[in-house]
């Protein structure tokens, strides 16, 4: 692995539905409840082993490369009244083409991979009609990051069955302008759905942005897909259970290594969110610096200038501006190796992985200043109680196969306990010790945190900046401290958001009263 000697910022900060796609899903999903124990509405699978077993023929290695980076569509507002976003979400099944001459059954949001992209501001009503069409599947849609009722949520308390339907109502609230993003969150099932397409990212913007309109903002959503043969979404293998899905291939807004034209000496604002279910992105531009402006809930207080590189753990997300040097060329957006531990076997190798290219032609421009203050953010006061939680790992045999459990207290995920619980109001301290051989981004339902000290082997260091956020990254032996606060009272979840540990018992509940 490349040396982490440079300046560098650890964030922990075309569709179409198909008759061939509903035949082949529901003929899956009809196949697995078959098979003994085996339960997809319940979406509960303690001890299945997939392996390859859907691999027909071998895995698709190569996908098309150098298009123009896809414009992810922008879900449409149905309300004709200012401060109302009213629209229609359908999960189904669908068709894409990912390689010429293969169709690819998926899950899709509206039948677009990635989904619709929802913009609304600070104070917007928002009222979603979601209707679930996946066969034999419950899901839910999950409003990552945003600070809304605990009922309207989406997490597996609520789940949302196969044929049915429910809407999603409440306001946006003040203050909240940011880069989240919405995914499933049913039981048992939420690393499938998202690995099958459902995800799209969610911005709430300020009527009163300190960043110039000039710089532009344009979303940069990193996904990933692995492909049989015969242009299936491969199944997870253990390796991916064990450690996260991280995929074949990496995606850039649906496209492999897409392209995109700036001209020299211009300065642009990209929202960059990590929407895989388990692949760390250490990003890094060929030739240029970043400009850190704002992380999971929204932008820093001042701007964290001549970043190398910036660290994105699943479900993490940074906004960038970047200042294109008047010189001419392509430059790749990078992916750098990063070590975050590995179970089993399949381990990858530390490459250099190119997300996208910018390519940088034609008349100079002059660069836009990016201002020293971007907003206040209060720091928590100090906290009225103490919450120390553990993440564990537990490893065994069955039938001749290795076997892993992802578990928190010791404590496998139930619906049926309540493990924390919490005042309104209230500011905790949160202590989170990773004792497992592996990184794992925290996250919590419903709030935004401010990190304050990480600990490794007794030493301990502040953190250098404010930022509210939604998802931490803690490494394997680390202690990350915290403190939140919960504005609105109801049941809370807070897992590992490498989805593959989240499903697998990585997972609690709190209730706050």
């Amino acid at each position: 692995m490349e040396p982490m000697n440079r300046r560098k910022l650890l964030i922990s900060a075309a569709s179409i539905g198909g008759v061939g796609a509903l035949a082949w899903y529901a003929s899956r999903t009809a196949t697995m409840k078959s098979m003994p124990g085996m339960d997809m509405a319940g979406g509960d699978m303690p001890g299945m082993n997939m392996g390859n077993a859907s691999e027909k023929g071998g895995r698709v290695r190569e996908l098309p490369t150098g298009s123009a980076l896809p414009e992810i569509p922008r879900l449409k507002n149905d309300s004709g009244i200012a401060g109302n976003f009213i629209a229609q979400l359908e999960a189904a099944t669908a068709s894409h083409s990912f390689v010429p001459g293969l169709v690819t059954p998926v899950l899709a949001y509206n039948g677009s991979v990635p989904g619709a992209m929802i913009e609304v501001y600070e104070g917007d009503q928002l009222s979603i009609a979601f209707k679930n069409s996946i066969p034999g599947q419950a899901s839910t849609i999950h409003w990552h990051g945003l600070d809304i009722p605990a009922d309207q949520d989406g997490n597996p308390t609520h789940p949302v069955e196969s044929g049915t339907g429910r809407t999603y109502a409440f306001t946006i609230p003040a203050g909240s302008a940011g880069s989240y993003w919405y995914h499933p969150h049913p039981h048992g099932l939420t690393a499938e759905q998202v690995y099958r397409g459902l995800a799209a990212p969610f911005i709430v913007r300020s009527k009163n942005d300190p960043l110039d309109a000039k710089l532009g903002d344009t979303v940069l959503f990193v996904s990933s897909i692995s492909l049989n043969s015969d242009g299936t979404i491969a199944e997870n293998t253990a390796a991916d259970r064990f450690n996260g899905r991280e995929g074949d291939h990496v995606l850039v807004n649906g496209a492999k290594q897409p392209v995109l034209s700036v001209q020299p000496g211009a300065s642009r604002r990209y929202r960059i969110y990590n929407a895989t279910n388990g692949r760390y992105l250490r990003i890094a531009l060929d030739g240029h610096k970043m400009t850190l402006v704002g992380t999971d809930g929204g932008l820093l207080a001042a701007p964290i200038r001549n970043l190398e590189e910036i660290l994105l753990a699943p479900a993490e997300r940074a906004e960038v501006v970047i200042d294109f040097q008047n010189k001419t060329g392509r430059f790749a957006l990078n992916s750098m190796p990063y070590e975050r531990g590995w179970m089993g076997r399949d381990k990858p190798a530390a490459t250099i992985l190119p997300l996208m290219t910018f390519e940088v032609a034609g008349a100079s421009v002059s660069s836009i200043a990016v201002p020293e203050k971007l907003r206040d953010i209060a720091p928590l006061g100090e906290p009225a109680s103490v919450k120390r939680i553990v993440l564990n790992e537990t490893m065994g045999m069955a039938n001749g196969a290795m076997t892993m459990e992802f578990l928190i207290d010791q404590k496998s995920f139930d619906m049926n306990r309540v493990d924390l619980r919490s005042k309104v109001g209230e500011v905790e301290l949160w202590e989170i010790s990773n004792t497992t051989d592996m990184d794992h981004p925290l996250h919590i339902h419903g709030t935004q945190f401010q990190v304050v000290e990480r600990e490794i082997n007794g030493s301990k260091k502040p953190q250098s900046f404010l930022a509210w956020k939604d998802t931490v990254n803690i490494v394997s032996k680390e202690i990350v401290r915290l403190k939140v606060r919960h504005s609105l009272p109801g049941l809370r979840m807070y897992h590992c958001h490498i989805l593959e540990h989240e499903d697998n018992g990585m997972m609690g509940q709190l209730d706050v009263v």
